[in-house]
């Protein structure tokens, strides 16, 4: 069991920290009119962490550190992707109760928003990659696999608290005020984080 316990700490502490994948996915289980409906964004969050992983431990991680120029592409696409999300979030309006349905994401633009910034977040592939990837490699066999599937219980576990918490906090009168600040600390954020990583790259 070693090895998966090692799994859940280490994807613990990957994804713990505020970025704009867990943003994103609090921000829909707040807003969204049910929990139900949320779920179409905490699945596909969960599948492509799943699929990194699965791909990190599958020797991905190898290939990136092999290939620099991948890095940058990544960077680059990553960096384009995030300035565009912060713009989004800048503009998006009050989500008071008379106009609340303007800023629900349909079950399709959430399974395109969550995988992109999933699939298109350079420090989240990265991490699994650099960090899951490399630390896989200590382990063989059934040990590998514990390992994995800790990874992956994780993240679904994770995800699908998330929007709980965000359906929780969004069901307080308050909270609603609050929504927009909120996304204008996610636009920072992500436009911090895009000039960071551009920076980082030169």
């Amino acid at each position: 069991m070693e090895s998966f316990v090692h799994g859940v700490i280490l994807a613990i502490g990957l994804i713990l920290p505020l970025g704009v994948q867990n943003l994103f996915v609090f921000n829909q289980g707040s807003i969204q009119p049910s929990f139900i409906r949320a779920v179409p964004v905490i699945i596909t969050a969960s599948v492509c962490d799943t699929l990194l992983i699965i791909l990190a431990v599958q020797g991905v991680s190898l290939f990136v550190l092999k290939f620099s120029m991948f890095k940058v592409l990544l960077i680059g696409a990553g960096s384009v992707f995030l300035f565009y999300m912060g713009w989004l979030s800048w503009n998006s309006g009050s989500v008071q109760q008379s106009d609340v349905s303007s800023q629900i994401f349909t079950t399709k633009q959430q399974i395109v928003f969550a995988a992109t910034v999933s699939l298109l977040n350079p420090h989240a592939v990265l991490d699994t990659i650099g960090v899951i990837g490399t630390s896989s490699v200590n382990y063989q066999g059934s040990d590998r696999l514990l390992f994995t599937l800790a990874c992956i219980l994780v993240s679904w576990i994770w995800f699908f608290s998330l929007a709980g918490l965000g359906r929780l906090f969004g069901r307080q009168r308050r909270f609603a005020d609050g929504i927009v600040l909120i996304n204008k600390v996610s636009a920072v954020f992500m436009w911090g984080s895009a000039l960071y990583m551009s920076y980082s790259s030169i």
